[in-house]
């Protein structure tokens, strides 16, 4: 069911809250840790802030409420934030009004919200990833009565819309398509702690990202678990086309897509609107192994993976690839791991994001046999990289003494030189220098150097 901030009281807690909080000169910081949803939703939480009548911080030191929106998808995302936490108990001492919360992925696991209830009491609230709208409620409870709240079981698997966002970028901006995850992968905890698959009414979307284009954004970036089963009155690939076909000069990337729902329909619309849709696909292939990526419950083989990788190539020349690869999960023999190795030089991707498996309390990966050492892990993911570095090297050649397209995403001083940062339409970070370049514009780069991520250029009128 797709619900408003009126309806779920969101407008009346902040109301509340404005009364109490306007005038006082109070000021907010939101720290932000995982996946770019994270960072979507931070945005929410920051204009939820503002609305309450908070001011924005330069840093948690000076901030009267302070929100850690959090991740459990990995075992070290989840140690620095519980960390970070423990270190506003003596900022509590100092200021006895600040308002901590706790949100996100690890607000939805019994353990951490019991621990937190138990040797955390300064901590004012805790809100599980899907009542991240509940926030101005849980403040105004600790800012009235000095109550702490707890919100964690509740999710009705319904959407609220109308949660405006504080955007850190004005060309660049996060749109939020779906929510949840169907797939049960055995490694992830995302379905546990963000629900199951929910998707947006398009007719929603596609007016969001309307506004964006018409308000000047240049890149929009469609988010999801699994952004490519996307499923409401129309599916992926049709929403893609639609919003493809809105006026003006922007280009659409999304992500995380799953193979499983990577279908030639899809490729198609990414064909079809080359000039909108970005020639870039982040494909996980997570292991190169059929036995591994049985365990894992990747319901797809390396065969239909390769196949996927060869229509991607055929259909769109030069698009860029990424993937995932976790090394040393539990039962992967040596063998297993070579063949990852195999794929890696079969399907010669431009980027690869490698990490070594993290045991997560609540899969079923973490109750297999066969738990791999870390030794193990740290020797093999060294391998990998050994791999796959030069191909990543290998394909930026092309690039050299080339002209692209380019948006500038930021600049700073360097040795008394101005550089600019941007990524090309292939999602290629770039380094480059010009005269009167402005932040948020596409512009002409000639590359005069690759590196194995990046690629160095000059600005071209």
């Amino acid at each position: 069911m797709i619900l408003d901030t009126k309806s779920v009281g969101v407008c009346d807690a902040i109301e509340n809250a404005r009364a109490h909080i306007t005038g006082r000169n109070l000021r907010y910081y939101v720290y932000t840790f995982g996946c770019q949803q994270n960072e979507a939703d931070s945005e929410k939480i920051r204009q939820m802030a503002e609305n309450m009548g908070y001011l924005s911080a330069d840093c948690s030191e000076s901030a009267d409420l302070v929100i850690l929106n959090t991740c459990a998808i990995r075992e070290h995302a989840q140690m620095k934030a519980m960390s970070l936490l423990g270190t506003f108990k003596s900022q509590k001492k100092k200021n006895p009004n600040l308002v901590v919360g706790l949100v996100g992925c690890m607000a939805a696991k019994d353990e951490i919200v019991k621990n937190i209830k138990a040797k955390f009491p300064f901590v004012s609230f805790t809100a599980e990833p899907n009542m991240l709208h509940r926030i101005p409620e849980a403040v105004l409870s600790a800012v009235t009565e000095a109550e702490r709240t707890f919100i964690i079981g509740e999710d009705s698997g319904n959407i609220v819309e109308g949660i405006t966002q504080k955007r850190t970028s004005a060309h660049k901006a996060m749109v939020s398509i779906m929510y949840g995850c169907n797939n049960f992968c055995t490694y992830c905890v995302v379905p546990y702690v963000r629900g199951r698959e929910r998707s947006r009414d398009s007719s929603a979307i596609i007016s969001e990202c309307k506004e964006l284009v018409r308000g000047g954004v240049k890149e929009i970036m469609l988010l999801g678990q699994n952004v490519n089963s996307y499923s409401s009155d129309i599916k992926f690939p049709e929403l893609l086309s639609r919003i493809a076909e809105l006026e003006g000069d922007f280009i659409i990337r999304f992500m995380t897509s799953h193979p499983k729902d990577t279908t030639s329909a899809l490729i198609d619309v990414m064909k079809k609107y080359s000039g909108k849709v970005a020639p870039y696909f982040h494909l996980p292939l997570q292991a190169g192994s059929n036995r591994i990526l049985s365990r894992m419950n990747r319901t797809y083989t390396r065969e239909r993976f390769w196949e996927i990788v060869q229509e991607l190539r055929e259909k769109i020349p030069g698009i860029s690839l990424s993937t995932d690869i976790i090394v040393g999960f539990p039962g992967e023999s040596e063998e297993d791991f070579l063949e990852t190795l195999d794929m890696l030089k079969i399907c010669r991707f431009d980027l690869v994001y490698a990490f070594m498996y993290s045991s997560r309390v609540g899969t079923a990966a973490a109750k297999m046999d066969g738990h791999i050492a870390d030794t193990v892990k740290s020797d093999r993911l060294s391998r990998l990289f050994e791999i796959q570095d030069p191909i990543s090297y290998e394909k930026n050649l092309p690039y050299l003494d080339s002209y692209v397209r380019v948006l500038v995403d930021s600049a700073e001083e360097r040795d008394g030189e101005r550089i600019y940062t941007g990524r090309t339409d292939t999602n290629k970070l770039v380094h480059f220098t010009g005269d009167a370049v402005s932040i948020g514009e596409f512009i002409s780069v000639k590359i005069k150097k690759i590196c194995g991520f990046d690629l160095i250029g000059d600005a071209v009128k």
